[in-house]
């Protein structure tokens, strides 16, 4: 295949993007971050814009109500989270300590010699991380104000995030119709369709599965406390927010519910039961009435593929890599399966008068 001009620059143009990204990954979390936002509210944009709003104004107004909504949110719910997560980290060792001695029972030697020991190790390492998380947070706080880096830091993040959302939204059209004047004539049209199967993948997955873990972290929140759980409240949270990757949160959930149930009900396995049933259920609406209505077959996101890419990108950019790993594990799929189309076919692929071998 002869490589032309054009293609070696954007070859070379991916590599820079690829290089960039390496080397200042750790200032990029408020460009990134914008760049997600604007993506997710360019077609409430374009809605407002075709009844005669006009496009700065509509994104002025909706960034507004956004970071109004966002900080009324941070105001009111951070002060209960906060405080709910700090008891629930305080109470650890004493949960781990009620499982040991549940667990360590003349009737039950096996278990005993299976689990005590596991228990107790855990026990050890939960106080150390606390005691050393405890540490970190207080140098932390104390370094904040006296710490220029950790104050950019805050500073970019609150303020360029949205001056970067609302140039972007504003611009959008005009940058797209750059790139795509920038593609070689010959790939055009496969470009395009290779961006529109990307973005149809993309969007579909985001807005569709943040729906979800929205609606399952009220679900599992909501009957966890009325269960009368310890703690179910940033439970069932975390369980619906970590169920962005399909089934991780409603398992953490699960688990982590099991054992904070057993620690405070001990024997009595009716609460243990409903917990049980409280995450089957919710599972069983996320597989069967939420996605097939919020993000529906056409997304085609495999959850192992989907895991590893958010593990492994998380890994290499840290908090920016989570951000970047949906849309990225997207385009590589998309990207696979057209070179797969291209270059291996499938019988059933190749055109009937297509000459034969």
């Amino acid at each position: 295949m002869r490589v032309t001009r054009p293609d070696a620059l954007w070859i070379v143009a991916i590599a820079v993007v690829l290089a960039v990204l390496v080397l200042l990954h750790e200032i990029l979390l408020p460009f990134v971050a914008g760049m997600a936002l604007a993506y997710l509210l360019d077609p409430l944009v374009n809605r407002l814009e075709r009844i005669g709003i006009n496009r700065l104004a509509a994104a002025l107004a909706i960034i507004a109500l956004y970071l109004v909504g966002f900080g009324i949110l941070v105001l009111f719910a951070a002060p209960i989270l906060v405080g709910e997560l700090g008891i629930f980290i305080e109470n650890i060792p004493v949960y781990i300590t009620r499982l040991q001695t549940l667990i360590i029972n003349p009737n039950r030697p096996w278990m005993g010699k299976i689990v005590a020991e596991g228990l107790s190790d855990a026990e050890k390492s939960t106080g150390e991380l606390t005691t050393l998380g405890a540490g970190w947070l207080t140098a932390s706080l104390r370094s904040l104000w006296s710490d220029g880096r950790a104050l950019f830091s805050i500073f970019s993040f609150l303020v360029v995030t949205p001056i970067v959302a609302i140039y972007l939204i504003y611009d959008w059209k005009r940058m797209i119709s750059a790139l795509d004047n920038s593609i070689p004539p010959a790939h055009r049209d496969t470009v395009r369709a290779l961006f529109r199967e990307i973005d149809d993948r993309v969007s579909g997955f985001v807005r569709g599965q943040s729906l979800i873990c929205l609606i399952l972290a009220f679900f599992y929140a909501g009957a966890l406390t009325l269960t009368g759980l310890r703690h179910g409240l940033i439970i069932g949270l975390a369980s619906g927010v970590i169920g962005f990757i399909p089934y991780l949160g409603s398992l953490t959930g699960l688990l982590l519910s099991i054992c904070v149930a057993i620690a405070q009900f001990g024997t009595q396995w009716t609460p243990v039961l409903i917990v049980v049933g409280i995450f089957l259920v919710g599972q069983s609406l996320a597989d069967y009435v939420l996605s097939p209505y919020f993000v529906g077959r056409r997304v085609n996101l495999n959850p192992v593929w989907l895991m590893f890419a958010l593990f492994a990108f998380g890994y290499l950019f840290g908090f920016v890599g989570l951000l970047i790993a949906v849309p990225l594990a997207a385009a590589i799929g998309v990207l696979i399966r057209f070179a797969m189309r291209e270059y291996f076919p499938i019988p059933s692929d190749i055109p009937p008068n297509a000459p034969q071998a």
